[in-house]
């Protein structure tokens, strides 16, 4: 599996890490954010801004 950002491959998952993934974006589509998945697998995680991206009041659902 390939994960790509802009055209670009961003991440290249086989196998049981690809599973895990998988198992993992279903769980957090339900939970809230699946792009905060997709984040902490291609290395991508927590720059500082998102959480307070979430709670501001225009991305508030």
């Amino acid at each position: 599996m390939v994960i790509t950002h802009h055209g670009r491959a961003a991440a290249t998952l086989r196998g049981a890490r690809a599973a895990r993934f998988l198992a993992e974006a279903e769980a957090g589509a339900e939970a809230g954010d699946p792009q905060e998945v997709m984040a902490r697998w291609t290395g991508n995680y927590r720059r500082g801004n998102e959480r307070t991206a979430r709670d501001h009041p225009r991305n508030r659902r």
